[in-house]
């Protein structure tokens, strides 16, 4: 007769094995978090504690909460109070820690406390990934994403989130006045004389609203950029890719190494832009890997005349798509890309087979613009598929060479868009997963940033043991 497999009698004692090493076998990835930190140098990375206090209670050693930090990030378990319970519980946690049960105040200090070593630790293991020959190739894709802070969309305050509100509420107040005029109209009976008390105490409430937004506009148009979160203060509104859609959080920044996906550098920000992120990101990169040349693709979002200059007197080779703002393309005419520069004649050749001499070089926005233009347009058979005014004038950059080589290489490799998106955005899927709810816990962003670390050292560690396998990993970080 068939049978199901049978459970144990809870009640039945059971011979366990004699030590808790034989439940975690060679294989198991917590091996990999033991030895990587137990390598660690933890006093010259910072970390408080490393050395016993002389009085007092024991402290804990700070290796030990790092463990069960890693162990955590790794497993989808960020929360101090659920790693507090896992400690008591999981069989793994106990083999890391020694048994040990931090409480959650504990756990949670260490993280708020531990920002900048926590981000040297995240470090250390790119430089062991790079030690290891898994970074061998230079070349990145560099990309940002949004992640959500603590801080609620109610709690953010832009300028037109204060007019809005305030439109809101003085409409609240404009029909509960409405509606006391009505009730003084009416004869005098309990139910109405409870109702005007209950108007007249939203009535308040919504004045004391009023006068709460007048405070938070004025903070709010005293800020730099005259927006202001309650929650958590650096966090910032942004807008995300889904239309009509946008997030209070940070705007995290990565670079990616192409060939094995490794996050070699990260950076958060609360710059709702890419726009000025690039140099900053590919010259992080560029160090880590210990070059002298990088290569650096992006999105089109990166595209900035000043960040490619600085790219190239740094060394780095960049490739993205410039895009395409030209109001004379939208209006269905002549763009500047239908023009063609002669270096020879230091001029442009327009669609109709004119040349555009020199005129005169200026400066606007600290930058050295020189201007081309032809008297020709006038009598021009096609002039209205190029411009409305008396002529076209061409401008161009001192270093407007830099963004046609640029063009040049997106042109030479069409698939090198491809590549970036298959490189950079699977790492911020893969890291939005492990998060759950893909938001921060702590807020400010030192405190974010070393949260951050946590996650890119979980997804790199992931990354190692799956490309290596746990034992060669470990040999190499002991050896």
């Amino acid at each position: 007769m068939r049978r199901f497999v049978e459970e144990a009698d809870r009640g039945q004692c059971t011979l366990l094995p004699e030590c808790l090493d034989d439940f975690i076998d060679e294989s198991n990835p917590v091996r990999v978090i033991d030895v990587f930190v137990e390598a660690l140098d933890l006093a010259e990375m910072g970390f408080d504690g490393v050395e016993p206090a002389a009085t007092g209670r024991p402290s804990y050693h700070p290796s030990v909460l790092l463990k069960l930090y890693i162990y955590g990030y790794l497993n989808r378990v960020q929360s101090s109070r659920r790693l507090e319970r896992e400690a008591g519980r999981n069989v793994e946690v106990m083999w890391l820690l020694g048994r040990l049960t931090p409480d959650h105040k504990t756990i949670a200090d260490f993280r708020k406390d531990s920002g900048l070593a926590l981000r040297k630790v995240c470090a250390r293991f790119v430089e062991l990934c790079r030690e290891m020959g898994l970074l061998a190739t230079a070349s990145v894709a560099i990309d940002g994403s949004k992640f959500k802070a603590v801080n609620n969309r109610d709690k953010n305050f832009t300028r037109a989130k204060v007019e809005r509100r305030r439109a809101q509420l003085e409409e609240s107040i404009a029909r509960y006045l409405s509606q006391l005029d009505t009730a003084d109209r009416q004869e005098p009976t309990e139910a109405l004389a409870a109702k005007v008390t209950r108007l007249n105490e939203k009535l308040a409430k919504v004045k004391e609203q009023m006068g709460k937004l007048a405070v938070c506009e004025k903070q709010m148009l005293a800020s730099p950029d005259q927006q202001i979160s309650l929650t958590d203060p650096d966090s910032r509104s942004m807008a995300t890719s889904g239309r009509g859609s946008g997030v209070v959080g940070y705007n995290v920044q990565v670079a990616v190494d192409t060939d094995h996906h490794l996050i070699i550098a990260h950076e958060v920000t609360n710059s709702g832009s890419d726009r000025a992120q690039l140099a900053n990101m590919a010259r992080q990169a560029k160090a880590v890997l210990q070059t002298g040349t990088l290569e650096a693709v992006a999105d089109r979002g990166y595209f900035s005349s000043p960040e490619i200059l600085a790219c190239h007197e740094a060394g780095i080779t960049v490739t993205l798509p410039k895009p395409m703002t030209s109001g004379a393309k939208s209006d269905g005419r002549f763009g500047k890309q239908d023009f063609v520069y002669l270096p020879e004649d230091d001029a442009y050749r327009c669609p109709a087979g004119e040349r555009l001499p020199y005129r005169y070089t200026n400066e606007e926005a600290d930058k050295m613009l020189r201007r081309y233009w032809t008297n020709a347009c006038k009598n021009c058979s096609i002039k209205s598929q190029c411009t409305p005014g008396p002529e076209r004038r061409i401008t161009r950059w001192e270093h407007e060479h830099l963004l046609d080589a640029v063009q040049q290489r997106l042109d030479a490799n069409p698939l090198a868009m491809r590549l970036r998106r298959e490189t950079v955005e699977h790492p911020f899927g893969t890291i939005k997963a492990r998060m759950g709810a893909t938001h921060f816990l702590t807020k400010t962003i030192p405190k974010v940033a070393a949260e951050m670390a946590l996650s890119v050292l979980a997804y790199n560690l992931t990354r190692a043991m799956n490309i290596l396998g746990i034992r060669p990993l470990i040999a190499a970080i002991a050896a």
